[in-house]
């Protein structure tokens, strides 16, 4: 109902899915909310469709709802990235007054988050890039949220959003994550992980339908037997879902009718190139990116389908592999690859927190993922648990549970790859993973060798392993060593 009398506690710019689900989970939360959209079609709408739910102040000019907020004034976009965000921003910035709270809840790049918490910080208002995590129904029905921002602005906003967020184990999936872009920044990791974790999924159901011979719904079945262990997680859920699902039309499974091109919005992309400016090797995060990339290559897929010699393949009968060891088998390199992606995630987000000195709390993040988001999982409380035992621990491989779960799965893994390479069938994920986890486990690396051809044709030096400081060899010359 509408109650013009009464002020609004958080108000919600942009009345799409997830700005309406966001504004009704308030409301069903017992606050007060206003609602504006551009559209004032669009805000009438959701009043007459949602209503009832709550209480709610609809506005049709931003003045008007700007007016309907108490102090501070606490005001969340829901809006397109990129320029419309700054426009809004702007508009709102014009009609507030010093310590109101603008939040920016959609999925905007970090750095432009950076450059409006400065630009509106020194307004004298609050700016709180939020990421937000669990698609439509989790905005309504409890998200993961990440804000950014000032300490002051989350004391005024935190009690709301922790109000609305998922909650596990009686702890709402909301904290504070750090000043201006941390929330963003860490929003932004979370999709990447995100990316990873559905291409080696994608990776398992190949194998099992291509390599073990497996119908859709078949291995729905066993998705939803690994959903009640180790693999616990919402994207196991769901994907078991998606393969039980019948096409209406056709009667055939519903995954051979979708086009097997994969769509992204970008914050994959931004992840990987983050990490390479961080220097953190998210090779996991990276071929899913490019996997997607590749799926949408769909003239070139054309022309090479049949016109590209594949060698001799074989069977998992030649390969003398049971279905059922084969079947348990990818089951486990699933599991080390999914960990491999988390690992990674967390140490762009570590070596992006040093860089901006936001002082992120890795398990604080574990502990908001364990709800809400998409990427949800039981093993997040491991990562809690692996954090608390050793805040200073240099990979999560590293500490002690994961690197056991590594150590019983790793030839299961090994045999996975092997058997899909002579099998002809993609696995970019589950094998750039183990790549990564063969190079961190490494005593030496070919980069000795890169590193001698780098002083050979630019005299970049390089550095010994018996004597401190860098060395030049005169490769020109006599090929004596001096010191640089």
């Amino acid at each position: 109902m509408s109650n013009s009398q009464k002020k609004a506690q958080v108000g919600v710019i942009g009345l799409a899915v997830m700005g309406s689900n966001l504004a009704r989970n308030f409301a069903h939360h017992g606050h007060t909310v206003a609602v504006f959209n551009r559209t004032t079609s669009k805000t009438e709408a959701f009043i007459q469709e949602h209503g009832t739910e709550g209480e709610f102040i609809p506005a049709t000019t931003m003045a008007d709802f700007v007016a309907a907020l108490e102090r501070p004034r606490r005001a969340i976009i829901m809006v397109q990235a990129g320029a419309g965000t700054d426009a809004v921003i702007s508009q709102l910035a014009d009609l507030m007054e010093p310590g109101d709270i603008i939040v920016d809840g959609g999925n905007a790049l970090y750095t432009d988050t950076i450059r409006r918490e400065k630009e509106i910080s020194a307004r004298g208002l609050h700016f709180v890039g939020a990421g937000i995590s669990g698609g439509e129904e989790g905005a309504l029905n409890g998200p993961s949220i990440m804000p950014g921002g000032t300490v002051e602005s989350y004391e005024s906003l935190g009690p709301l959003l922790e109000s609305i967020a998922a909650v596990v184990d009686g702890t709402p999936c909301c904290t504070h994550i750090g000043p201006d872009g941390a929330g963003h920044f860490v929003k932004m990791v979370h999709n990447g992980i995100e990316y990873a974790d559905m291409q080696v999924i994608g990776e398992a159901y190949h194998l099992l339908r291509y390599a073990a011979g497996l119908e859709p719904q078949e291995i729905s079945e066993i998705f939803r037997e690994w959903n009640q262990g180790d693999l616990d997680s919402y994207l196991i859920g769901i994907t078991a879902e998606v393969l039980a699902q019948v096409d209406a039309k056709t009667g055939k499974p519903l995954i051979d009718v979708i086009v097997d091109a994969a769509g992204q919005k970008g914050t994959g992309r931004w992840t990987v190139k983050d990490a390479l400016d961080l220097g953190i090797p998210t090779t996991g995060i990276g071929e899913a990116v490019f996997a997607r990339a590749l799926s949408g290559a769909r003239t070139q897929r054309a022309a090479a389908k049949g016109n590209l010699p594949a060698g001799e393949l074989n069977n998992l009968e030649k390969l003398n592999i049971s279905r059922a060891d084969f079947v348990e088998d990818v089951r486990r390199a699933l599991y080390a690859s999914k960990l491999v992606a988390y690992a990674q995630g967390f140490d762009e987000i570590i070596a992006g927190s040093k860089k901006y000195e936001w002082n992120v709390d890795p398990r604080d993040l574990a502990t908001i993922w364990r709800g809400g988001c998409i990427i949800r999982a039981h093993f997040l409380n491991r990562i809690v648990e692996a954090y608390n035992d050793n805040p200073e621990v240099e990979s999560l491989l590293l500490a002690p549970y994961f690197t056991k779960e590594m150590g019983d799965s790793i030839d299961s893994w090994r045999r996975v790859v092997v058997a899909a390479t002579q099998l002809g069938l993609p696995i970019p994920v589950f094998a750039s993973s183990l790549s990564y986890y063969d190079s961190l486990r490494a005593a030496r690396l070919p980069a000795a060798l890169i590193q001698g051809q780098r002083d050979f044709f630019g005299a970049h030096t390089y550095e010994r392993i018996d004597l401190p400081g860098h060395f030049h060899t005169l490769w020109s010359g006599d090929r004596t060593e001096v010191e640089a």
